[in-house]
């Protein structure tokens, strides 16, 4: 593998790594690729997605919201939850 740094007009260091893709990679990639994405983003996307998948950062919020309340709940959920609690 190849690696050099470029250093860009900010002064960020930035790997470049030269790697070899199979053709069924390759073309999945380019099926991947959002309109006007350059081929390199559109692997390190995919690269980001996948490593962040295998670890399970995708994982969605351990609670499911009911919809039930006031609408400034979030807002107000100390001033709501400070309140006493009544009981019909």
């Amino acid at each position: 593998m190849i690696v050099a740094f470029i250093l860009l007009r900010w002064r960020i260091l930035v790997p470049r790594r030269t790697i070899s893709l199979s053709q069924a990679v390759d073309e999945l990639a380019r099926a991947s690729a959002h309109e006007g994405e350059s081929f390199s983003a559109t692997v390190a996307r995919l690269i980001e997605q996948g490593a962040r998948a295998e670890r399970g950062a995708l994982r969605g919020p351990r609670y499911v919201a009911t919809g039930v309340g006031p609408e400034d709940l979030g807002l107000m959920a100390e001033r709501y939850l400070s309140d006493p609690v009544q009981t019909p």
